[in-house]
Protein backbone atom coordinates (compact mmCIF):
# COMPACT_ATOMS: atom_id res chain seq x y z
CA UNK A 1 0.00 0.00 0.00
CA UNK A 2 1.61 3.53 -0.84
CA UNK A 3 2.07 5.46 2.02
CA UNK A 4 -0.47 8.45 1.21
CA UNK A 5 -3.31 5.48 1.41
CA UNK A 6 -2.87 5.44 5.06
CA UNK A 7 -4.71 8.17 7.46
CA UNK A 8 -3.10 6.87 10.90
CA UNK A 9 0.13 5.62 11.73
CA UNK A 10 1.31 3.08 14.27
CA UNK A 11 -0.66 3.15 17.79
CA UNK A 12 2.15 2.41 20.73
CA UNK A 13 1.71 2.57 24.50
CA UNK A 14 1.74 5.95 25.96
CA UNK A 15 4.53 6.02 28.56
CA UNK A 16 3.69 8.56 31.35
CA UNK A 17 5.12 10.18 33.70
CA UNK A 18 3.37 9.53 37.07
CA UNK A 19 0.18 11.34 37.51
CA UNK A 20 0.15 14.24 39.97
CA UNK A 21 -2.63 16.12 41.92
CA UNK A 22 -2.77 20.12 41.97
CA UNK A 23 -4.77 22.02 44.17
CA UNK A 24 -5.26 25.84 43.35
CA UNK A 25 -8.37 28.50 44.96
CA UNK A 26 -9.15 31.47 43.06
CA UNK A 27 -12.06 33.46 42.83
CA UNK A 28 -14.29 34.35 39.41
CA UNK A 29 -15.72 37.31 38.86
CA UNK A 30 -18.81 37.72 36.57
CA UNK A 31 -20.26 40.99 35.94
CA UNK A 32 -23.01 41.49 33.67
CA UNK A 33 -23.99 45.14 34.60
CA UNK A 34 -22.15 48.55 34.42
CA UNK A 35 -20.13 50.36 31.71
CA UNK A 36 -17.78 47.12 31.49
CA UNK A 37 -19.58 43.66 32.03
CA UNK A 38 -17.33 40.75 31.48
CA UNK A 39 -20.42 38.62 30.71
CA UNK A 40 -22.72 39.63 28.00
CA UNK A 41 -26.41 37.60 26.93
CA UNK A 42 -25.98 36.98 23.30
CA UNK A 43 -29.07 35.31 23.23
CA UNK A 44 -32.04 34.83 24.92
CA UNK A 45 -36.33 33.10 24.24
CA UNK A 46 -38.81 35.27 24.15
CA UNK A 47 -41.09 33.35 26.09
CA UNK A 48 -39.35 32.97 28.97
CA UNK A 49 -38.92 36.38 30.66
CA UNK A 50 -36.46 37.59 27.73
CA UNK A 51 -34.86 40.65 28.46
CA UNK A 52 -36.52 41.65 31.45
CA UNK A 53 -34.73 39.18 33.16
CA UNK A 54 -31.00 39.88 33.90
CA UNK A 55 -30.51 35.56 33.56
CA UNK A 56 -33.71 34.31 32.15
CA UNK A 57 -34.51 30.65 31.26
CA UNK A 58 -32.80 29.99 28.00
CA UNK A 59 -30.25 33.14 28.32
CA UNK A 60 -26.94 32.28 26.83
CA UNK A 61 -23.95 34.08 27.92
CA UNK A 62 -20.06 34.72 26.53
CA UNK A 63 -17.68 35.53 29.21
CA UNK A 64 -14.33 36.48 29.63
CA UNK A 65 -14.50 36.61 33.29
CA UNK A 66 -11.20 37.92 35.48
CA UNK A 67 -9.66 35.42 37.84
CA UNK A 68 -8.20 36.64 40.62
CA UNK A 69 -6.49 35.87 44.33
CA UNK A 70 -9.11 37.16 46.72
CA UNK A 71 -12.89 38.15 46.46
CA UNK A 72 -12.08 41.74 46.16
CA UNK A 73 -13.05 43.51 42.91
CA UNK A 74 -9.12 44.76 42.76
CA UNK A 75 -7.57 41.76 44.26
CA UNK A 76 -4.45 40.22 42.17
CA UNK A 77 -5.53 39.11 38.77
CA UNK A 78 -3.86 35.77 37.91
CA UNK A 79 -5.72 35.13 34.73
CA UNK A 80 -9.44 34.88 33.15
CA UNK A 81 -12.29 32.28 32.22
CA UNK A 82 -13.33 32.95 28.55
CA UNK A 83 -16.60 30.37 28.01
CA UNK A 84 -20.32 30.29 27.40
CA UNK A 85 -23.10 29.45 30.23
CA UNK A 86 -27.25 28.80 29.17
CA UNK A 87 -29.58 29.25 32.09
CA UNK A 88 -31.23 26.31 31.85
CA UNK A 89 -33.84 26.46 35.09
CA UNK A 90 -37.00 28.28 34.64
CA UNK A 91 -37.85 29.09 39.03
CA UNK A 92 -35.21 32.22 39.25
CA UNK A 93 -34.99 30.50 43.22
CA UNK A 94 -32.95 26.97 41.62
CA UNK A 95 -31.21 29.09 39.18
CA UNK A 96 -29.30 26.75 37.28
CA UNK A 97 -26.44 27.40 34.24
CA UNK A 98 -24.89 24.85 32.33
CA UNK A 99 -21.63 26.01 31.46
CA UNK A 100 -18.24 25.64 29.32
CA UNK A 101 -14.90 27.67 30.06
CA UNK A 102 -11.04 27.13 29.98
CA UNK A 103 -9.61 28.29 33.05
CA UNK A 104 -6.41 30.22 31.62
CA UNK A 105 -3.82 31.14 33.67
CA UNK A 106 -1.50 34.36 32.62
CA UNK A 107 0.99 34.50 34.90
CA UNK A 108 2.77 32.94 38.20
CA UNK A 109 3.71 29.25 38.29
CA UNK A 110 1.17 28.36 35.99
CA UNK A 111 1.30 30.74 33.19
CA UNK A 112 0.24 29.44 29.98
CA UNK A 113 -1.78 26.75 31.41
CA UNK A 114 -5.51 25.85 31.63
CA UNK A 115 -8.04 23.91 33.29
CA UNK A 116 -11.45 22.91 31.17
CA UNK A 117 -14.83 22.85 32.66
CA UNK A 118 -17.74 21.69 31.68
CA UNK A 119 -20.88 21.01 33.93
CA UNK A 120 -24.47 22.09 35.19
CA UNK A 121 -23.72 24.46 37.97
CA UNK A 122 -26.84 25.11 40.50
CA UNK A 123 -25.89 28.77 41.29
CA UNK A 124 -28.73 29.32 43.53
CA UNK A 125 -28.00 26.47 45.74
CA UNK A 126 -26.59 28.02 48.88
CA UNK A 127 -25.88 25.17 51.24
CA UNK A 128 -22.41 24.30 50.99
CA UNK A 129 -20.03 23.54 47.75
CA UNK A 130 -21.41 22.87 44.11
CA UNK A 131 -19.42 20.68 42.34
CA UNK A 132 -18.16 21.46 38.28
CA UNK A 133 -16.25 18.95 36.44
CA UNK A 134 -12.46 19.17 34.99
CA UNK A 135 -12.96 17.40 30.88
CA UNK A 136 -9.18 18.85 30.26
CA UNK A 137 -6.63 21.19 30.31
CA UNK A 138 -3.36 22.86 28.56
CA UNK A 139 0.11 23.69 29.19
CA UNK A 140 1.07 22.01 32.85
CA UNK A 141 -2.29 20.88 33.17
CA UNK A 142 -2.48 18.70 29.89
CA UNK A 143 -4.60 15.65 29.75
CA UNK A 144 -6.59 17.17 33.09
CA UNK A 145 -9.27 16.20 34.93
CA UNK A 146 -11.01 16.82 38.54
CA UNK A 147 -13.49 18.38 39.79
CA UNK A 148 -13.95 22.37 41.05
CA UNK A 149 -15.94 22.91 44.20
CA UNK A 150 -17.93 26.48 43.98
CA UNK A 151 -18.70 28.43 46.33
CA UNK A 152 -21.06 31.80 46.21
CA UNK A 153 -18.92 34.18 47.39
CA UNK A 154 -21.31 36.84 47.12
CA UNK A 155 -24.07 37.45 44.46
CA UNK A 156 -26.51 39.80 42.99
CA UNK A 157 -29.98 38.83 41.74
CA UNK A 158 -31.01 41.74 40.54
CA UNK A 159 -28.30 42.15 38.29
CA UNK A 160 -27.30 38.84 37.67
CA UNK A 161 -23.26 39.76 39.06
CA UNK A 162 -21.36 37.50 41.00
CA UNK A 163 -18.14 36.45 43.05
CA UNK A 164 -17.26 32.63 43.23
CA UNK A 165 -14.58 31.33 45.05
CA UNK A 166 -13.46 28.29 42.90
CA UNK A 167 -11.32 25.49 44.73
CA UNK A 168 -9.71 23.24 41.97
CA UNK A 169 -8.36 19.56 42.51
CA UNK A 170 -6.70 18.77 39.30
CA UNK A 171 -5.30 15.49 38.51
CA UNK A 172 -2.81 15.61 35.45
CA UNK A 173 0.47 14.41 34.12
Amino acid sequence: MARHESYYGNTKPAKLNEEKVTRVRFYLHDTLSGQNPTAVRIAHANLTGGSASPVGFGSLFVIDDPLTVGPEKHSKEIGNGQGMYVSGCKDLSKFTIVMYADLAFTTGKFNGSSISIFSRNPVAEEVGEREIAIVGGRGKFRMARGFVKVKTHKIDMKTGDAVLRYDATVYHY
